[in-house]
């Protein structure tokens, strides 16, 4: 008899661990993630959400004279994509901050308890902050949660009574790769961020997960659903890919 042979085990190639490294772009020092894809046939780089760090993917094993060439060449057009990122959130008493997309002057009432609210005075929105001016950014999120809980609950409900589809649960996050998800039992999830935005904008991503609930996915018939449900769907889905990320921008803590 002769012993089995066994076949040689393969070699498994484990992809490399990215690098991450600091890139100065004109004194602005951004975190940088590179990223190397056994299938990536170039380099691409992007500016993740809020535009406080950059991702970049390059094919494996390429050099890195040639990723430093790269990111040399590019600085013009990252300078150019991040001036709209200001570093100055306006979270401070005499700041800005957009509700339902009308700007209101946020205005520190001094007082450590208080309720956070809009008034209008001399025709001007404003945002009556109380407590801590340390805790001045976490009150604001605050606020705008519990607003955004409103709109997008009565919206969504609104839109699957139309359409006959039943909502399981209403969560707010806070995420950055999506403004919203819809899962197969029925739940939705939506980024409170968005009440920042103008109010048809708010319709339309309630009106895009309710849509979910009929077609899960982003098919033909999906887009008809969503339009019928938000005529204004196109108007909509161009100020997001505008702003979006301006309201990502935003830091609360």
């Amino acid at each position: 008899m002769f012993p089995l042979l066994s076949k040689p085990r393969r070699s498994v190639r484990r992809p490399p661990q990215p690098e991450t490294r600091t890139l100065d772009v004109a004194g602005r020092l951004m975190p940088l993630t590179i990223k190397q894809h056994e299938r990536a046939t170039r380099i691409t780089l992007r500016i993740e959400p809020g535009g406080k760090a950059l991702k970049m993917t390059v094919p494996r094993g390429l050099a890195a004279r040639e990723v430093n060439a790269f990111l040399d060449r590019h600085q013009g057009w990252l300078l150019t994509k991040l001036a709209k990122f200001s570093p100055d959130t306006g979270l401070r008493d005499g700041g800005n901050i957009s509700l339902r997309g009308v700007s209101h002057r946020i205005q520190h009432t001094g007082s450590l308890r208080g309720v956070t609210e809009t008034v209008v005075v001399d025709g001007k929105p404003i945002l009556r902050v109380s407590g801590m001016p340390e805790h001045l950014g976490r009150r604001i999120s605050t606020f705008l949660k519990k607003e955004a809980r409103a709109d997008l609950e009565r919206l969504a409900r609104f839109h699957a009574r139309s359409i006959g589809a039943t909502i399981a649960s209403i969560s707010m996050k806070d995420t950055r790769s999506r403004w919203g998800s819809c899962s197969f039992e029925g739940n939705l999830s939506f980024s409170w961020r968005i009440v920042m935005a103008p109010p048809s904008v708010i319709d339309y991503l309630a009106a895009h997960e309710v849509a979910h609930l009929k077609e899960m996915n982003h098919g033909p018939h999906f887009w008809a659903l969503c339009k019928k449900l938000c005529p204004h769907m196109d108007e909509s889905k161009s100020w997001l890919k505008r702003h979006g990320s301006q309201l990502h921008a935003i830091d609360f803590d």
